[in-house]
């Protein structure tokens, strides 16, 4: 696989839709709503963003047919997930991409979207967008923002950043893959999974036990994952627990204590994941990435 595939980029006039496929919505998305039309852009909401069913936008089989109808409508050039939380596992058997592949548009998210992006990567080699979705929006950063319309319509994105001492320095080259790492490790073995061979992978997460995190990164080293990877990325680790017994670990010691058998460039607090600077990652794209001890570098290619 290449990282050459994308859907056309968005211009203005271009109709977008909002669609729920994991919980359910708080409130109405007003700001996210004011914002894409400032863009240009006209948004069609779905049954699910006003749906709920237990902690879901409607039961499985609405949040299915919401998406489904998006991912068929060829008047539709970008679907956003209005917010992640859990569900889009337990519908992404019964949805049927043969038209979307034929005819792709971006789909927008992070967090539980993941399953989406990994989905879509291992069966039709299509980019995808990690960012801001219409509930982070009203908290997200201008440049966060500014990087969103920017994967979407084209433009150039960069990302330059001060980092953490413990980066492990280095140059790579490779296609982004990766979003939230509990999501990943629920893909393996699926029709969801891919190769992370020669890929950069970016890995963020919230609200997880340190152990917890220990554990799943080891478990994609035991799966062959972390291997041969051209570079690794870790985004936001918010929100982090330990135990009555500490484990006695950062997010960062943890990490290079499970990649130290390897000599590929890894960078910490890349901005991107559950923080308000949550900058879009064009996944399945080509990245340049240079990494050095309190600096990080990278570009699309």
């Amino acid at each position: 696989m290449t990282g050459k595939n994308h859907p056309p980029y968005l211009k203005p006039g271009d109709k977008i839709a909002i669609t729920c496929p994991a919980k359910k919505l708080p409130k109405p998305m007003t700001d996210a709503v004011a914002l894409l039309e400032s863009w240009g852009l006209e948004v069609v909401l779905g049954e699910t963003v006003t749906a709920s069913f237990h902690q879901f936008a409607g039961d499985d089989a609405l949040r299915a047919r919401d998406m489904q109808r998006f991912l068929d409508d060829n008047s539709i050039k970008a679907i956003f997930a209005a917010r992640g939380g859990y569900g889009t596992i337990r519908i992404i058997d019964d949805l049927d991409f043969t038209d979307f592949a034929k005819n792709p548009k971006w789909l927008v998210g992070f967090s539980d979207i993941t399953v989406l992006h990994s989905h879509i990567w291992a069966n039709h080699a299509l980019q995808s967008i990690h960012g801001q979705m219409p509930i982070t929006i009203p908290d997200a950063s201008a440049t966060s923002l500014k990087t969103l319309k920017n994967a979407l319509f084209g433009e150039n994105i960069e990302y330059d950043f001060r980092s953490h001492s413990e980066n492990r320095p280095g140059e790579a080259e490779g296609i982004l893959i990766g979003g939230n790492l509990s999501l990943l490790i629920a893909m393996l073995g699926s029709a969801s999974d891919f190769s992370y061979d020669n890929k950069i992978l970016f890995i963020e997460d919230v609200g997880e036990y340190l152990y917890s995190t220990d554990r799943m990164l080891r478990t994609l080293k035991r799966a062959g994952k972390l291997t041969n990877l051209a570079g690794l990325m870790v985004g936001g680790f918010t929100e982090v627990k330990d135990n009555d017994i500490p484990f006695g670990q950062t997010i960062q010691q943890i990490v290079m204590e499970v990649v130290k058998d390897y000599n590929y460039p890894v960078c910490f607090d890349f901005p991107a994941g559950h923080i308000p600077d949550n900058r879009a990652l064009i996944l399945g794209r080509d990245l340049h990435f240079k990494v050095e001890t309190h600096y990080t570098h990278a570009k699309y290619i």
